[in-house]
Protein backbone atom coordinates (compact mmCIF):
# COMPACT_ATOMS: atom_id res chain seq x y z
CA UNK A 1 0.00 0.00 0.00
CA UNK A 2 2.32 2.70 0.77
CA UNK A 3 2.95 5.99 2.62
CA UNK A 4 -0.92 6.68 3.52
CA UNK A 5 -2.26 7.51 6.97
CA UNK A 6 -0.51 10.33 9.11
CA UNK A 7 -1.74 12.06 12.16
CA UNK A 8 -1.87 8.76 14.13
CA UNK A 9 0.59 6.67 16.08
CA UNK A 10 3.51 5.53 13.47
CA UNK A 11 2.64 1.74 15.28
CA UNK A 12 -0.94 1.95 14.17
CA UNK A 13 -0.11 3.71 10.50
CA UNK A 14 2.40 0.17 10.60
CA UNK A 15 -0.34 -2.15 11.00
CA UNK A 16 -2.73 -0.23 9.03
CA UNK A 17 0.19 -0.58 5.78
CA UNK A 18 0.99 -3.83 6.28
CA UNK A 19 -1.97 -5.91 7.75
CA UNK A 20 -3.64 -6.52 4.58
CA UNK A 21 -0.36 -8.05 3.08
CA UNK A 22 0.70 -9.70 6.22
CA UNK A 23 -2.97 -11.61 6.02
CA UNK A 24 -2.78 -11.87 2.57
CA UNK A 25 0.50 -13.72 3.00
CA UNK A 26 -0.39 -16.06 5.76
CA UNK A 27 -4.11 -16.99 4.21
CA UNK A 28 -2.31 -17.97 0.93
CA UNK A 29 -0.08 -20.59 2.89
CA UNK A 30 -2.44 -21.81 5.13
CA UNK A 31 -5.57 -21.49 2.42
CA UNK A 32 -5.09 -20.98 -1.55
CA UNK A 33 -4.97 -17.80 -3.55
CA UNK A 34 -8.86 -17.55 -3.72
CA UNK A 35 -9.23 -17.57 0.21
CA UNK A 36 -6.09 -14.84 0.54
CA UNK A 37 -7.74 -12.65 -1.73
CA UNK A 38 -11.01 -13.04 -0.16
CA UNK A 39 -9.04 -12.29 3.19
CA UNK A 40 -6.90 -9.38 1.85
CA UNK A 41 -10.56 -7.38 0.28
CA UNK A 42 -12.02 -7.41 3.52
CA UNK A 43 -8.55 -6.30 5.42
CA UNK A 44 -8.00 -3.37 3.02
CA UNK A 45 -11.90 -2.60 3.77
CA UNK A 46 -10.85 -2.73 7.80
CA UNK A 47 -7.61 -0.57 7.00
CA UNK A 48 -9.41 2.16 5.02
CA UNK A 49 -12.30 2.46 7.90
CA UNK A 50 -9.66 2.20 10.39
CA UNK A 51 -7.60 5.13 8.91
CA UNK A 52 -10.91 6.85 8.62
CA UNK A 53 -11.87 6.44 12.20
CA UNK A 54 -8.27 7.47 13.26
CA UNK A 55 -7.67 10.67 11.12
CA UNK A 56 -11.25 11.57 10.14
CA UNK A 57 -10.45 11.28 6.17
CA UNK A 58 -8.91 8.51 3.70
CA UNK A 59 -6.02 9.66 1.99
CA UNK A 60 -6.35 9.43 -2.17
CA UNK A 61 -4.01 6.73 -2.60
CA UNK A 62 -5.72 4.75 -0.13
CA UNK A 63 -9.27 5.10 -2.36
CA UNK A 64 -7.56 4.04 -5.06
CA UNK A 65 -5.59 1.10 -3.78
CA UNK A 66 -8.87 -0.18 -2.57
CA UNK A 67 -11.24 0.39 -4.92
CA UNK A 68 -8.28 -1.40 -7.47
CA UNK A 69 -8.38 -3.98 -4.57
CA UNK A 70 -12.13 -4.51 -4.66
CA UNK A 71 -12.20 -4.75 -8.63
CA UNK A 72 -9.90 -7.26 -9.16
CA UNK A 73 -9.95 -9.24 -6.17
CA UNK A 74 -13.78 -9.31 -7.06
CA UNK A 75 -12.77 -10.35 -10.79
CA UNK A 76 -10.33 -12.74 -9.30
CA UNK A 77 -13.00 -14.66 -6.92
CA UNK A 78 -16.18 -14.40 -9.18
CA UNK A 79 -14.40 -16.20 -12.52
CA UNK A 80 -12.10 -18.06 -10.22
CA UNK A 81 -9.03 -16.58 -12.26
CA UNK A 82 -5.88 -15.60 -10.35
CA UNK A 83 -4.55 -13.67 -13.04
CA UNK A 84 -6.78 -10.64 -11.84
CA UNK A 85 -5.15 -10.04 -8.64
CA UNK A 86 -1.66 -10.95 -9.75
CA UNK A 87 -1.76 -7.55 -12.36
CA UNK A 88 -3.19 -5.77 -9.39
CA UNK A 89 -0.11 -4.38 -8.79
CA UNK A 90 0.88 -3.72 -12.17
CA UNK A 91 -2.65 -1.66 -12.88
CA UNK A 92 -1.98 0.20 -9.49
CA UNK A 93 1.38 1.26 -9.93
CA UNK A 94 1.40 1.89 -13.45
CA UNK A 95 -1.66 4.36 -13.38
CA UNK A 96 -0.35 6.13 -10.32
CA UNK A 97 3.05 6.56 -12.22
CA UNK A 98 0.91 7.70 -15.10
CA UNK A 99 -0.92 10.07 -13.49
CA UNK A 100 1.66 11.48 -11.30
CA UNK A 101 3.93 11.86 -15.09
CA UNK A 102 0.95 13.22 -16.56
CA UNK A 103 0.22 15.90 -13.72
CA UNK A 104 3.93 17.09 -14.81
CA UNK A 105 3.43 17.36 -18.40
CA UNK A 106 0.52 19.61 -17.79
CA UNK A 107 1.97 21.66 -15.02
CA UNK A 108 0.39 20.08 -12.13
CA UNK A 109 1.99 18.78 -9.21
CA UNK A 110 -0.38 16.12 -8.47
CA UNK A 111 1.77 14.40 -5.90
CA UNK A 112 0.97 17.44 -3.08
CA UNK A 113 -3.00 15.58 -3.48
CA UNK A 114 -2.80 11.86 -3.49
CA UNK A 115 0.32 10.86 -1.46
CA UNK A 116 0.14 11.90 2.46
CA UNK A 117 4.00 12.76 2.62
CA UNK A 118 4.43 14.75 5.77
CA UNK A 119 6.40 17.48 4.55
CA UNK A 120 6.43 20.67 2.45
CA UNK A 121 8.30 21.22 -0.25
CA UNK A 122 9.42 23.82 -2.63
CA UNK A 123 7.82 23.51 -6.20
CA UNK A 124 11.45 21.86 -8.53
CA UNK A 125 11.77 19.89 -4.55
CA UNK A 126 7.90 18.24 -5.72
CA UNK A 127 8.87 18.31 -8.82
CA UNK A 128 11.84 15.80 -9.08
CA UNK A 129 10.33 14.04 -6.40
CA UNK A 130 7.60 13.12 -8.48
CA UNK A 131 9.54 12.19 -11.58
CA UNK A 132 11.52 9.65 -8.95
CA UNK A 133 7.81 8.49 -7.80
CA UNK A 134 6.78 8.09 -11.36
CA UNK A 135 9.76 6.45 -12.37
CA UNK A 136 9.89 3.77 -9.19
CA UNK A 137 6.56 3.16 -9.78
CA UNK A 138 6.77 2.05 -13.14
CA UNK A 139 9.54 0.19 -12.64
CA UNK A 140 7.51 -2.10 -10.04
CA UNK A 141 4.87 -2.02 -12.74
CA UNK A 142 7.42 -4.19 -15.28
CA UNK A 143 8.55 -6.70 -12.18
CA UNK A 144 5.53 -7.21 -11.53
CA UNK A 145 4.62 -8.62 -14.87
CA UNK A 146 7.92 -10.13 -15.02
CA UNK A 147 7.49 -12.04 -12.22
CA UNK A 148 3.91 -13.00 -12.41
CA UNK A 149 4.25 -14.08 -15.92
CA UNK A 150 7.38 -15.94 -15.67
CA UNK A 151 7.76 -17.44 -12.45
CA UNK A 152 5.45 -19.80 -10.01
CA UNK A 153 2.63 -18.54 -7.44
CA UNK A 154 4.56 -18.62 -4.81
CA UNK A 155 7.28 -16.92 -6.03
CA UNK A 156 4.52 -13.82 -6.86
CA UNK A 157 2.91 -13.89 -3.38
CA UNK A 158 6.58 -13.99 -1.91
CA UNK A 159 7.60 -10.83 -4.02
CA UNK A 160 4.48 -8.98 -3.42
CA UNK A 161 4.49 -9.32 0.26
CA UNK A 162 8.64 -9.41 0.94
CA UNK A 163 9.55 -7.18 -1.94
CA UNK A 164 7.72 -4.83 -2.64
CA UNK A 165 7.63 -3.05 0.83
CA UNK A 166 10.97 -3.28 1.30
CA UNK A 167 11.80 -1.46 -2.11
CA UNK A 168 9.15 0.97 -1.50
CA UNK A 169 10.90 1.76 2.21
CA UNK A 170 14.61 1.52 0.65
CA UNK A 171 13.15 3.94 -2.15
CA UNK A 172 11.75 6.53 0.45
CA UNK A 173 14.40 6.43 2.52
CA UNK A 174 16.76 7.40 -0.19
CA UNK A 175 14.69 10.08 -0.93
CA UNK A 176 15.57 11.29 2.44
CA UNK A 177 18.69 14.02 1.31
CA UNK A 178 15.93 15.37 -1.74
CA UNK A 179 13.51 16.01 1.26
CA UNK A 180 16.17 17.94 3.05
CA UNK A 181 17.59 19.91 0.90
CA UNK A 182 14.08 21.24 -0.50
CA UNK A 183 11.80 21.23 2.52
CA UNK A 184 10.47 24.31 3.59
CA UNK A 185 10.46 25.36 7.19
CA UNK A 186 7.42 26.88 9.17
CA UNK A 187 8.27 29.92 10.62
CA UNK A 188 8.11 27.76 13.74
CA UNK A 189 10.68 25.90 13.22
CA UNK A 190 12.65 28.94 11.70
CA UNK A 191 12.56 30.86 14.50
CA UNK A 192 13.24 27.70 16.67
CA UNK A 193 16.64 27.17 14.75
CA UNK A 194 17.68 31.00 15.03
CA UNK A 195 17.16 30.80 19.42
CA UNK A 196 19.12 27.41 19.56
Amino acid sequence: MGVYTIGMNPFAKLILDLGPLVVFFGTYYAVNIYWATGVFMAATLIAASLSYAFTRRIPPLMIFSTVVVMIFGGLTLWLQDPTFIKVKPTIYYATVSAILAGGLIFGRLVIKDVMDLAVHLSDEGWRKLTIRISAFFFVLAILNEVVWRNFSEQTWVALKVWGFLPLTFIFFMAQTPLLMRYEIKSPNEDSQKTTA
